[in-house]
């Protein structure tokens, strides 16, 4: 969908009062109700639903009447709030052109009142070209259910914390200016991707930069996951910039190393292809010196060292479970305090026995079932449970079997004899009843069968057949 910025021009106050009183509507419902609606928004001379009828012309809102009338926000919506918030708050003051678009993202040249261009990103998940969010990203956590707008949202807020924490700590990033809802205000890099560069006046300088950045992330906790040259900017002094980082992750990630070795392949294949040098050629050129043995180790991803002051638990990026924060404090701290310890192991004792007590208790009076079930599949009879209760009530009768469970093994022969009589005369007697029942009167679902299938019912037929004679 075009984002207009035209159409501002041309809102009102209830308008956008209206707009955010679908916004919070979607907390909780996909398709927000029109009275919900209405009594968010609370206008004061009423008319929600004039204004729902413009913003409906502009595209802002889709209605859906497929289970009740209802309304939702679409993304464009979403972008005129989230501008609206920016240019209240001074950020910038006018929209420009679209410089990028991406599978999850569209970018747009904005500035403020002394000119200064910045770049601002809108997060569009769920698109057509990438839907798979909920496998590919971990936005969702522990919930279910989700909404595109949310899931942009959250996306957004991500990118400008590890964009705001790599900033701090001298990584080659956009400076992060703002960021609401799903639009994040970052700086206008000056440069072009380098999938567009066809030559460069030092290659293997700008390699090493960028193989440098990659690990520099890991040492810091952190992969990039989609370092390609999709995601790098270059200038004409070929100074590089990295971009896009919503998707990053932990190095205590389950998948760490495959995402370093992918980054790390992406960056040698693109400059094997384009530029026609490689790793390999660098290493024979050097003769074996101690400067290329010490970067071969630094590419092996198990050889790599965190720092101190890691980012991945300070923004817990994906990955970083509390179970790893949980062994990093007690590395730092030392041991646990032994009266704790042996507290819970107090507790962890009595539940454990308690626990034993409880199976025991629920074991003991089961011989006799396993027996019968194992007899019932032997006979190939589908009636367990009567039988298992029959049995059951017969062995509560006699007080002198249950009372000693030790002399059980030695009486198992006559019981299994017992119950192997009682369990075919049950069967005979319920085979009886049956017959006698079906022999008797036909059963409900019987009786209406020719009701259902649209047929005459014999019944019918004889009152039929006696008015006929009445009429003749």
């Amino acid at each position: 969908m075009k984002l207009d910025v035209n159409v501002l021009r041309y809102l009102s106050k209830d308008d956008f009062r209206v707009l955010t009183a679908v916004e919070m509507g979607m907390r909780n419902h996909e398709i927000v109700p029109a009275e919900l609606i209405t009594r968010i928004a609370s206008l004061k001379h009423g008319g929600t639903y004039k204004v729902m009828k413009n913003l409906l012309k502009h595209k802002l809102l889709h209605h859906d009447s497929s289970k009740y009338d209802g309304f939702r926000l679409t993304y464009l919506g979403y972008d005129f709030l989230a501008i609206k918030t920016l240019v209240n708050r001074g950020i910038f003051t006018s929209v420009g052109r679209q410089i990028g678009v991406g599978k999850e993202s569209d970018i747009f040249e904005v500035a403020n009142e002394d000119g200064t261009i910045f770049a601002m990103k809108l997060h569009r998940l769920g698109r057509t070209s990438f839907r798979a969010v909920k496998s590919k990203r971990d936005y969702l956590k522990h919930r279910s259910s989700f909404n595109w707008l949310y899931l942009s949202r959250l996306a957004a807020l991500k990118e400008y914390a590890f964009m705001k924490a790599l900033q701090e700590h001298g990584f080659p990033v956009p400076n992060a200016v703002e960021c609401n809802r799903h639009c994040v205000i970052m700086s206008l890099v000056q440069g072009y991707p380098l999938v567009q560069v066809k030559q460069l006046q030092n290659p293997d300088t700008v390699f090493e930069k960028i193989i440098g950045v990659i690990v520099r992330l890991a040492e810091h906790g952190l992969i990039h996951c989609d370092f390609n040259e999709f995601n790098i900017m270059i200038d004409d002094d070929e100074k590089i910039t990295v971009i896009d980082f919503p998707q990053m992750v932990s190095v205590s990630h389950t998948n760490a190393q495959m995402y370093f070795d992918r980054d790390v392949e992406c960056i040698f294949k693109f400059f094997r292809k384009r530029f026609n040098i490689s790793y390999q050629e660098n290493l024979e050129d050097s003769n074996g010196s101690d400067l290329v043995s010490d970067v071969s180790d630094r590419l092996n991803f198990s050889s790599i060292t965190k720092v101190s002051d890691a980012l991945d638990k300070e923004l817990a990026a994906s990955g970083f479970t509390k179970k790893v924060q949980a062994d990093i404090e007690k590395f730092n701290g030392g041991d646990i305090d032994d009266e704790s310890s042996s507290g819970d192991d107090d507790t962890e004792d009595d539940e454990t026995g308690h626990k034993q007590h409880r199976l025991n208790t629920i074991s003991e009076p089961a011989v006799d079932l396993s027996s019968l079930t194992l007899k019932d599949k032997v006979s190939g009879e589908q009636h367990e449970v009567k039988v298992t209760q029959q049995s059951t009530e017969a062995s509560q009768g006699n007080g002198d079997e249950t009372e000693d469970l030790s002399d059980q093994d030695d009486e198992e022969g006559s019981e299994l004899q017992d119950n192997l009589e009682l369990k075919e005369s049950l069967t005979k007697q319920r085979r009886r009843a049956i017959r006698a029942a079906q022999g008797g009167h036909k059963t409900f679902a019987k009786r209406n069968t020719c009701k259902d299938k649209g047929g005459k019912c014999p019944q019918n037929s004889r009152i039929q057949n006696k008015q006929m004679c009445n009429s003749w």
